[in-house]
């Protein structure tokens, strides 16, 4: 057994360490808007809820180089934002949204997919998603160093689910139709495979 104290290794080695060792970890794919209105659109893999009374989600995004990305500072600067559980049918559209452009550009326009109103927020979501959350931002954190923060931490409030028909009965998503992927380490995604059932002790 390996002992390895984290800060006798680079920032690059503990990441590859996380995420070889967390998985499977669900993706979120986030729309936001700029302060130009640019739709923006990026998957994120540390992502999990946090409650469910109230509705809330976590989302951690990573700084590059000590810099912002477009998500954190869209969400900073509106407070709303869209949560979409990405599936096998659009995984491939939604890689497509990981390449790095330019503010002022939408990821959605290189991808295929399809921009859709939402209800209770002014960002638009995907109409490809099986499931997509509107969401506000409750609280922000920087985390890191205090003059030198490598990511900033979101919690968002849920305000409207949009779930597709076809995968939700009696008050429950069916996770074999929903066909939920999740994200490995390097470029391996994994599909939800054998799905079994241990009972809680009373």
């Amino acid at each position: 057994m390996l002992s390895i104290n984290p800060t006798s290794i680079s920032e690059r080695d503990n990441y590859k360490i996380l995420i070889g060792s967390i998985v499977p970890r669900p993706i979120a794919f986030v729309t936001t808007r700029s302060e130009k209105r640019i739709l923006n659109g990026a998957p994120f893999s540390y992502f999990n809820i946090i409650s469910s009374n109230p509705p809330m989600i976590s989302l951690s995004i990573q700084r590059s180089k000590g810099k912002q990305k477009d998500t954190a500072r869209n969400i900073l600067n509106n407070n709303e934002f869209v949560v979409h559980i990405v599936s096998e049918q659009y995984v491939e559209k939604i890689n497509k949204t990981a390449a790095s452009l330019a503010p002022d550009e939408s990821e959605l326009d290189i991808s295929g997919l399809t921009p859709i109103e939402s209800v209770e927020i002014s960002v638009p979501g995907v109409k490809e998603a099986k499931i997509r959350m509107e969401c506000v931002m409750e609280q922000s954190l920087e985390l890191g160093e205090i003059n030198s923060p490598g990511c900033d931490f979101f919690i968002g409030k849920v305000v409207q689910y949009h779930i597709d028909k076809s995968i939700y009965e009696k008050g429950k998503v069916n996770p074999k139709d929903l066909a939920a992927v999740s994200r490995l380490a390097g470029a391996d995604y994994a599909k939800i495979g054998e799905i079994f059932e241990i009972k809680r002790p009373k």
